[in-house]
């Protein structure tokens, strides 16, 4: 987006508040509020012009952190109330925030039609798999199995992926980072500012209470590295230990398939390509997770169209030039009109 910049250079400090950050100790939304603090001084933000909505859980505490104009809004509702934002004052540079509970339960409905509007705005989705505020309920988003205080058993719900709804809610911009990549999630926040409607943000977020070490797989230090990849437009897709692994699709068929340069006559020009641009590889990267696929990381789409207001003052602006400009007498009576009249004497 256009977004305001301001005429002064910032610094992290000038978008911290002089309020106690309380959130657990250890919790991954510390790592997160330095990374968007530290992305809006580098890029020069406008302080006066940003504006951060949140809805109900840990995450959304956010606002009360950030030196900056800011909603703590209702559970579920940080899209609805931020389009009124965005439709309000276009040139405002908008963030919502919001938990896995918060935006894929109760606020499922908001979330889909914000995206799907094309909202001018950057939803960061805390994805921790539990619900932390309420005290560690399975949400919306935990794996099979999960043992939480509502399902001690393990749950037996099939769990929703994030970006693989915002997909499917016909998003333009979509991306995965996590709590523990601090050098990397400033660059995809970068790249979700610039994008000119909604960018879709997951963030993996380790809740060090209720469920910690959920995605220790992938970004704790004991972590394999053929468990992750990081995407980057216009390079293939390597991975893994000296970057030996790849993806190709399987000969054959529509799928992807992990293989290793070097063996059964492989090459790296075998392997896929990544295209942010193209929306059916970013529907497989959104897909793989589990035992014999990486997880993806980085900006998986990005293909702007017009904005959800941009659209709006078109068609505002289309409709005044249609209609001259008239008295209100003359408005009241146009069209088909009848007097009523009162009894005969």
């Amino acid at each position: 987006m256009n977004a305001p910049t301001s005429p002064q250079k910032l610094t992290v400090k000038d978008f911290a508040t002089d309020q106690d950050v309380r959130w657990c100790p250890g919790c991954g939304d510390y790592a997160i509020l330095k990374a968007v603090q530290k992305t809006l001084a580098d890029l020069g933000a406008d302080k006066d012009k940003t504006v951060f909505v949140s809805g109900i859980g840990c995450s959304s505490r956010f606002p009360y952190y950030m030196e900056t104009y800011g909603f703590h809004t209702i559970h579920g509702r940080a899209p609805a109330i931020a389009t009124g934002v965005k439709l309000a004052n276009p040139e405002l540079d908008v963030w919502i925030v919001t938990g896995d509970g918060d935006g894929l339960s109760i606020g499922g409905n908001h979330l889909m039609h914000a995206i799907r509007r094309n909202i001018d705005c950057q939803i960061l989705l805390f994805n921790n798999e539990i619900y932390g505020l309420t005290k560690g309920q399975a949400s919306p988003t935990s794996h099979l199995g999960t043992r939480s205080s509502t399902t001690p058993n393990g749950s037996t719900d099939a769990p929703l992926e994030p970006i693989k709804v915002a997909l499917g809610a016909g998003a333009r911009f979509v991306a995965r980072t996590a709590d523990k990549w601090i050098k990397e999630m400033p660059d995809v926040l970068k790249a979700a500012r610039s994008h000119r409607g909604t960018a879709f943000v997951e963030i993996l977020q380790n809740c060090i209470v209720y469920n910690d070490q959920v995605f220790a797989g992938f970004t704790g230090k004991e972590a394999q590295e053929g468990s992750f990849l990081h995407v980057e437009h216009g390079k293939p897709l390597l991975f893994g230990a000296g970057r030996a692994k790849g993806l190709r699709v399987k000969p054959g068929t529509f799928k992807l398939e992990v293989v290793t340069v070097g063996e059964g006559g492989v090459t790296e020009a075998d392997l896929l390509v990544h295209d942010k641009t193209d929306p059916v590889l970013a529907g497989l990267l959104a897909a793989m997770r589990g035992p014999h696929f990486p997880i993806a990381f980085g900006v998986l789409y990005d293909d702007p169209a017009e904005s959800h207001e941009a659209a709006v003052a078109a068609h505002k602006a289309d409709q005044k030039a249609r209609t001259p400009d008239v008295s209100i007498n003359a408005l009241l009576k146009r069209g088909r009109t009848w007097m009523v009249e009162g009894p005969k004497a």
